[in-house]
């Protein structure tokens, strides 16, 4: 989710009152992008994955389909040169960002899933610098190593045999590669017709997506129509479609036009919590001194890489 923010000016609420509104804010959206890491472990398989991803972006591109042609409509979003740009950044955020984290809630934890995926912006900014669009300072490359450094952690579980040994590794390896491809959109959607709004790009995105996921999901679909198509799966369906999508990804937007991108990204520390509360509540998984040591060089770590 931490996509490029809208263009629009922001507007500041009444003194006395933005603080409150921007920490429910933060907190509303950070607990809305967890519950799909929540969503991923609590499911644990029972629905088939594809199955899951493509229904969820199937409603986020529906939902947030107004946006999108109004865009088109309006010259914003050029198709014909866009086309090939919007089904990468599609396979890119939310193919490789839907199916493979749910079968890593298989064998991985709600809170492996939501720490690996704070790495992203370590990762942004690595492929930025490999690019020539940043430059890594000593600063920076401190964070990235600290960052780096509470990841291994958390993925080995303190002892690096784990990666080749265990079987929860590998869940927490589709993670880093879905990941790697939030990463990759990240740095990509922004330059996607860039003079359409967030919420416009994002239900092409999520339209690629589906396209993505489809293909798979319909061997699921032929395969296991029993858990495919019934009342548990439809209502998995809609909730991963409304809470981590619709609601999440629209009050993303609120909150980047009316507070700027440097304080929406505080959203980027909140979620790793929220996703380890939710965890403990609904799950029963609290987290371990590991995850809490993992965690705090992972934010340390990308705050200290996005300081200039």
């Amino acid at each position: 989710m931490d996509a490029e923010l809208p263009k629009a000016p922001a507007v500041r609420p009444a003194t006395g009152w933005e603080d409150a509104v921007a920490l429910t804010g933060f907190i509303l959206v950070a607990v809305g992008q967890a519950s799909n890491q929540v969503l991923a472990r609590g499911l644990a398989g029972s629905v088939p994955p594809f199955s899951l991803a493509f229904f969820r972006w199937s409603i986020i591109a529906i939902g947030l389909a107004p946006f999108a042609i109004a865009a088109v409509r309006d010259g914003k979003i050029p198709l014909a040169q866009n086309l090939w740009p919007i089904l990468a950044a599609g396979f890119l955020g939310m193919f490789l960002c839907g199916g493979p984290v749910y079968i890593a809630g298989i064998t991985t934890t709600a809170i492996h899933i939501a720490l690996i995926f704070a790495l992203s912006p370590i990762m942004v900014f690595l492929i930025s610098a490999a690019l020539g669009i940043e430059h890594i300072g000593p600063l920076q490359w401190l964070g990235t190593a600290l960052a780096l450094a509470g990841a291994l952690l958390i993925v080995s579980g303190g002892h690096l045999a784990t990666l080749t040994q265990s079987s929860a590794a590998w869940g927490d390896l589709l993670v880093v590669l879905a990941m790697l491809g939030w990463s990759g959109y990240t740095l990509m959607q922004s330059r996607v017709a860039p003079r359409a709004s967030l919420l416009a790009r994002v239900s092409l995105f999520s339209a690629a997506g589906a396209l993505c996921s489809l293909p798979p999901a319909i061997r699921e679909m032929w395969a296991t129509p029993a858990e495919v198509f019934n009342a548990r799966a439809f209502e998995a369906y809609v909730f991963a479609g409304l809470v981590p999508g619709l609601i999440a990804y629209a009050g993303f937007a609120w909150l980047g036009a009316r507070f700027g991108s440097v304080r929406t990204s505080l959203v980027l520390y909140v979620a790793p919590i929220a996703s380890a509360l939710l965890s403990w509540i609904i799950l029963g998984e609290p987290p371990k001194l590991i995850h809490l040591i993992g965690g705090l060089l992972i934010l340390g770590g990308v705050w200290a890489s996005l300081r200039k």
